[in-house]
């Protein structure tokens, strides 16, 4: 392994914007890196090295990961793990580190779900990996209509308890089962800091009562896919180029979901992006950024440029009503 002496950028925490998450003393960055893809033993490990140097230069303390990120399932967390201790445990207190599990992870009837023996040994396994004492947020990664909901938070609330854990999040989780997940913990004495959905231009599943959900309750939101896979950048603005997640065997984007239809949508939003000064996906972040409710947005990144360019963001949160009017008008 080729050594590199890190050392973090002293002025990391001068243009980075933080929001509390929900009704905790916690703040996030607006922008978090999220390990979903490019960080398994099948990628670069030392781009992903330079990526998450380069995410805490520019003020990104938050990194969220799964049981099963990769590919292979776990490595995305034995690569951190590794990047961690070679350069980042003096940090470690400037760290948000999240994780979850809830998706299939193990062989066996223990190895998926909401019950609290597949949570704990997950969290367990987790901690390992990454060779750390404790997670930030530890989260359900996903509703389980086979496990009683009081179950699952019962897991989530012993794993704070036991010091594991520092908060508790939920993830994928409709806006009743949110309200229930959350009287639950409530109850418990564990309340729930954070809410992780899919939501992008393209997808709008959350306005349809969960943000309402999360606004009353005052539990913080963290959005993952918010560029679409992608589709929501300047990738397929000119067709699908080889080695793109559409072109190969992604099950999240096919050349199926590219119609002509959604091209012309992304076209025209491009072009709005341009008049305001942004590329496509700053646009799509900043859309997002302007609920409140929206605590940070978690981007993936193959690259140091992609990342930066991507933080950039933060440089023009605001839009006008035409701007937001024009939007609408678009994604009708």
């Amino acid at each position: 392994m080729k050594h590199i002496s890190y050392t973090p950028d002293a002025n990391r925490y001068t243009t980075m914007q933080y929001r509390q998450c929900g009704k905790s003393g916690l703040k996030l960055p607006v922008v978090s890196l999220g390990l979903w893809h490019n960080f398994g033993f099948n990628d670069n490990f030392l781009t992903g090295r330079q990526v998450i140097h380069a995410a805490f230069d520019a003020g990104i303390t938050h990194f969220d990961l799964a049981n099963n990120y990769g590919p292979p399932y776990g490595s995305a967390e034995e690569n951190f793990g590794r990047i961690l201790k070679l350069d980042l445990l003096p940090f470690r207190d400037e760290l948000i580190i999240s994780t979850k599990a809830g998706y299939d992870m193990w062989p066996g009837p223990y190895g998926d779900g909401g019950s609290r023996k597949y949570l704990i040994a997950s969290c367990e396994q987790s901690l390992k990996r990454m060779g750390l004492d404790y997670v930030d947020i530890f989260y359900s990664h996903r509703f389980d209509p086979n496990t009683p909901l009081e179950e699952t938070m019962g897991a989530l609330d012993y794993l704070v308890r036991s010091g594991k854990a520092l908060y508790a999040g939920i993830s994928n989780y409709n806006p009743e089962q949110t309200q229930k997940a959350s009287a639950i913990l409530e109850n418990l004495g564990t309340p729930c800091l954070i809410h992780q959905n899919k939501y992008s231009m393209l997808v709008r599943t959350p306005e349809e009562g969960l943000l309402t959900v999360l606004e009353q309750k005052q539990i913080g939101s963290i959005v993952f896919s918010p560029l679409a896979q992608g589709l929501l950048t300047d990738r397929y603005l000119k067709g699908i180029p080889q080695g793109s997640r559409a072109a190969g065997q992604s099950i999240f984007l096919s050349e199926q979901n590219i119609t002509p239809e959604l091209m012309d949508k992304v076209q025209k939003l491009n072009q709005l992006a341009q008049r305001r000064q942004q590329t496509l996906a700053q646009m799509a972040l900043a859309w997002l950024l302007r609920h409140k409710t929206v605590t940070s947005v978690l981007i993936g990144a193959s690259s140091v440029e992609q990342l930066k360019v991507n933080i950039k963001t933060i440089d023009n949160l605001n839009f006008t009503d035409a701007e937001l009017s024009e939007i609408e008008t678009i994604l009708k």
